[in-house]
Parts: structure tokens; C-alpha cells; sequence
């Protein structure tokens, strides 16, 4: 009988070491020995996407906090734009050229960052969330990352 997860969560940093512990995560749900986007007989689950939800953060982005991946359909995205427009939420897109989904999210990234050190947002750290999509499932061959970032 086949079966697939709905989230893994783990505690972790922006270290180097947790950085490296993010990316076997995600070989391991992107080959499907996580069964997220695959159930656990590999077979791919049509409407899922994978989307990272970072909370329980210690104090910023330079502490532990939580990692959640998990699995979403389409109505996640649009209950996150609902909550853009009510001001709870800053949304920033980025699109890569070259298709580069690491580079992709690095740029969003650095725009949150800029932002907060500006002062034009001013981070919750409760709950974040982020989507990133490999440019071989776009319509345009791009890379995209969608952040959903916690202000006040």
C-alpha cells in the first residue's frame, strides 16, 4: 500500500551545515525517497506543490528555527495573496534567466533583506513561506520564487 507525507519539519540554521542539511532534504523529496512529492511507490502526485513554511525562529534569520516542508494544492497560494492585500504578509517575486533555482531564491532573499535593513518591512519572524519552482515546470523556462514574508 502506497503512502506519502504531507510535511517533514526539521530544526535547523543558515549555517553551512544547515544549509548543506537543506539540500539533501530536498534531493531526497525531489528523488522521492521523501514522499511528498512522490507516495512512496514514486509515483508523482498531480496538484501538489512544495512549499517552505520557516517558524518557531529563535530570534532572525541568524538563529535556529524550524523548516517545514510540505505539500499544498493551488487555493495555498491564493489564501497567501488574500492575506498580501490584508497587510499581513509582503509578497516578492523573482524569476532567473538562466533557470538557476538556488540563484532564484538568493535574489528574493536579498530583497527581503534589503528591505528590512531599509526599513521598508518590518519582519514578524512567526511564520514564512516559500515557493520555488524549477524552471523545467514553468510555461516561460524560467526559475521562480515566491516568498511570503510575516510584517507588522
Amino acid at each position: 500500500m502506497a503512502y506519502k507525507l504531507d510535511q517533514i519539519t526539521i530544526r535547523t540554521n543558515n549555517s553551512k551545515e544547515g544549509m548543506q542539511i537543506i539540500s539533501d532534504i530536498w534531493k531526497d523529496i525531489t528523488s522521492g525517497e521523501l514522499p511528498i512529492l512522490f507516495d512512496s511507490e514514486h509515483v508523482f502526485q498531480q496538484g501538489i506543490s512544495p512549499v517552505s513554511k520557516y517558524s518557531n525562529y529563535s530570534s532572525d534569520e541568524n538563529g535556529d528555527y524550524d523548516l517545514t516542508i510540505m505539500a499544498v494544492t493551488g487555493d495555498f497560494f491564493q489564501k497567501m495573496d488574500v492575506e498580501v492585500s490584508k497587510g499581513f504578509y509582503k509578497k516578492y517575486v523573482e524569476k532567473c534567466e538562466d533557470g538557476e533555482i538556488s540563484v532564484c531564491a538568493r535574489k528574493a532573499w536579498e530583497k527581503v533583506w534589503d528591505a528590512e535593513k531599509s526599513g521598508h518591512i518590518h519582519r514578524t519572524f512567526t511564520e514564512d513561506f516559500e515557493s520555488t519552482v524549477p524552471s523545467e515546470y514553468t510555461k516561460d523556462g524560467k526559475a521562480h520564487c515566491y516568498l511570503y514574508i510575516a510584517i507588522q
